[in-house]
C-alpha cells in the first residue's frame, strides 16, 4: 500500500476536490481520512498515523498552525504540508516555526500540490515562492 494522506480543511468542497485530485493523479496513495478543524486533525493523526497531512491554516476550533505544532510534537514521522489561500511575508516563518515541512497556496495547487507532497514524502521541504526549500 502507498503512503497514507490525511486531508484537513473546513470546507467540504476543498476536501473532496483534494481527494479527487490525489486519487486521480496518484492512485497508489491512500487517502486515509479527512478532518474539518485542527482539533480533529490532531486526533486523526493519533488514530490513523498518516505519512503526510495536508493542513489548512484558517479553520474553526483550532487553526492549522497550532495543529501543525501539536502534530509535529506528537508524530515526528508525519510530514505536514500547509495549504491555504493566505500569503504574507511572515507566513513562511510561522509555518516553519510550527514544524511544517511545506506550504502550497490554494491558488497554485494545480501546479504545486503533487510535487510538494512527493517532496515531503521523500524527506524534503517545499516552500514554493514563499521561501527557499
Amino acid at each position: 500500500m502507498g503512503p497514507k494522506i490525511l486531508i484537513v480543511d473546513d470546507h467540504e468542497i476543498v476536501r473532496e476536490g483534494l481527494r479527487n485530485l490525489l486519487s486521480q493523479t496518484r492512485p497508489g496513495w491512500n487517502i486515509c481520512g479527512q478532518a474539518t478543524n485542527g482539533e480533529e486533525a490532531v486526533a486523526a493523526v493519533t488514530k490513523l498515523r498518516p505519512d503526510a497531512v495536508i493542513l489548512d491554516i484558517t479553520m474553526p476550533v483550532m487553526n492549522g498552525l497550532e495543529a501543525a505544532a501539536r502534530i509535529a510534537k506528537l508524530d515526528k514521522a508525519c510530514r505536514i504540508l500547509m495549504f491555504t489561500m493566505h500569503e504574507s511575508d511572515r507566513l513562511c516563518g510561522e509555518i516553519r516555526e510550527a514544524g511544517a515541512q511545506g506550504f502550497v497556496l490554494k491558488s497554485q495547487a494545480g501546479q504545486n500540490l503533487i510535487v510538494a507532497i512527493e517532496t515531503l514524502l521523500g524527506g524534503g521541504t517545499f516552500f514554493g515562492a514563499l521561501g527557499a526549500s
